[in-house]
């Protein structure tokens, strides 16, 4: 197939072009590199298979050539306010890249009677009062909260997804993707792994909100793509989630980091308060085992002694 991804440049895109192209296909990428990056797809640059284009997707999207399908994963994610990239710090945009963004690679799929699979989030459970969370949840969401732009711009984006697909006949997808971790990621990204991994390797105390009770569920990458994929070939026009349903308190996985790295410095415990993030996190698969025949095969430990040697190269470490 000759497949256009957006946010080709991201960490998820990047590797999902990797994967594609491993299988044969050809890929389009697009990004603006808002905060995507070139180094990501460095590698890719110059093979038959994979051609690029720098393009803001909340304006029209032209691409010469028959499209097979279209894969809508640009958009910020990072809940770090301190991050200039974060969607804090880009609201508009970020609405921009649910909404407009998915109305104009809907547009394009439609144009190329083509399949089209959407990125959405396990943000838009917001902070689940269900769990863990079923496809069938509907959230309990801030609308006007700081964290709304991204949450609600992806439940737009569904909503307008299964649109096009009652509306109009297009073949649809949606992911929703839960905690994702691996080479590649932002190590600025806000999320508990990257802040706590960066401060292991940096020899630092580990930061940890509260008492650490609080619990998220990590899935390397490569797992996740895999899902994404199986997403893809399939038949399947309702939301799947796609994340690793082991659920791990955040004070434990601080501890397994620091066993890991070999980081003495221990544990510093904040104010809860100073936190925006959910509570509890974690997927139900079920419908990613009965449909897809899917489920997460790297371990925690494996899969961050896989993104450790990363982590350490982007520090100056390695």
């Amino acid at each position: 197939m000759r497949i256009l991804i957006t946010g080709a440049a991201g960490f998820l895109g990047s590797h999902l072009s990797d994967r594609l192209i491993k299988e044969g296909h050809q890929v389009v990428g697009l990004d603006n590199f808002v905060t995507g990056s070139p180094e990501n797809i460095s590698h890719l640059m110059g093979s038959e298979n994979f051609v690029f284009f720098k393009h803001d997707i909340s304006n029209y999207i032209f691409t010469p050539g028959k499209l097979d399908a279209v894969l809508h994963f640009a958009s910020p994610a990072s809940p770090n306010p301190a991050s200039p990239y974060a969607y804090f710090n880009l609201p508009i945009q970020t609405m921009k890249a649910g909404a407009l963004g998915t109305h104009n690679t809907l547009g394009l799929a439609k144009a190329n009677n083509a399949k089209f699979l959407l990125a959405s989030t396990s943000e838009i459970y917001g902070d689940p009062i269900e769990h863990p969370q079923k496809e069938t949840y509907a959230g309990n969401v801030d609308i006007t909260g700081p964290r709304a732009v991204y949450d609600e711009a992806k439940r737009f984006a569904e909503s307008l997804t299964l649109a096009y697909h009652r509306q109009h006949g297009v073949d649809t997808r949606i992911v929703r993707i839960f905690n994702t971790y691996g080479p590649r990621m932002d190590l600025e990204d806000g999320r508990a792994l990257p802040n706590l991994l960066k401060q292991a390797l940096l020899g630092q105390p580990l930061t940890v909100y509260g008492d650490g009770g609080q619990t998220r569920s990590f899935c390397y990458v490569d797992d996740l793509i895999d899902g994404i994929v199986r997403l893809l070939y399939s038949d399947e026009h309702m939301p799947v989630n796609i994340g690793n349903p082991v659920e791990m308190s955040i004070l434990q996985f601080a501890e397994t980091i620091n066993q890991l790295t070999g980081n003495k410095a221990g544990i510093t415990y904040i104010d809860a308060r100073s936190s925006r993030d959910p509570q509890r996190r974690r997927p139900d698969i079920t419908r990613a085992r009965e449909i897809l025949g899917w489920e997460p095969k790297v371990d925690l430990r494996e899969g961050l002694e896989r993104t450790i040697p990363y982590f350490k190269q982007k520090l100056g470490l390695a």
